[in-house]
């Protein structure tokens, strides 16, 4: 039986970079919806031309969809031993449709949460500021740059997202814990919720979930 391991965190938690680690180390798809949706809007499908209107109206992709997109991906032959999941499920809705796809699949679905304070997601994303030239990222508090407000390796002006601000981060916080307390409810029910420190390092935090995922990750890439 394979498995499935959603990565859950919020926004600034690491779980992108968790959820890239692990399918590196052990050759396991990282699925991301976001992505998928881009990917699957380009095809000349009844579902792309779907999913490119949703989209252009900037509307929310419906349970329907994301869950055809979902079985259209994770049914391609990497997905057979199992996959990482990055941003779904993200309601409880979405969570019963994901259970009744690993049932057809065979896989076992496992939910990895991954806390960290709010005080300190504040300051990882209020503190963020980007390179528009090459792209380097940087945080004023955690990894600033040698010179305030300019790039290290070429000199350009340092800029900030525009949803980086200390209001609107709040409310992406606030939205995130009231769409996921219930599925770490769901999940914990039926001990299927392994919980990791966001707080420590980016290594102490993978070596954690080799520990915690034993039975997925037996063997050593």
């Amino acid at each position: 039986m394979g498995r499935i391991i959603v990565i859950m965190g919020a926004p600034g938690a690491g779980k992108g970079t968790q959820s890239r680690l692990l399918s590196e180390k052990y050759g396991y798809p990282q699925i991301s919806t976001g992505d998928i949706l881009r990917e699957m809007s380009q095809a000349e499908t009844s579902l792309g031309q779907e999913l490119r209107e949703i989209l252009a109206s900037g509307n929310l992709v419906s349970d329907k969809i994301l869950a055809e997109v979902i079985l259209e991906r994770t049914s391609r032959a990497d997905c057979i031993a199992g996959y990482i999941l990055d941003g779904f499920p993200r309601t409880l809705n979405q969570a019963e449709l994901l259970e009744q796809l690993a049932n057809q699949q065979g896989h076992t679905v496992i939910l990895v949460r991954v806390t960290v304070h709010k005080n300190t997601l504040l300051k990882r994303l209020t503190g963020r500021r980007l390179c528009p030239v090459c792209g380097e990222i940087y945080n004023i508090h955690f990894k600033p740059p040698l010179q305030e407000g300019t790039c290290d390796f070429d000199g350009a002006e340092l800029t900030q997202r525009t949803d980086d601000n200390e209001e609107k981060v709040e409310t992406r916080l606030q939205a995130y814990v009231e769409s996921t307390t219930p599925l770490f409810d769901y999940y914990g029910r039926s001990g299927r919720l392994v919980v990791v420190d966001g707080e420590r390092s980016v290594e102490e935090i993978f070596n954690d979930l080799r520990n915690l995922l034993p039975d997925m990750f037996a063997i050593e890439a």
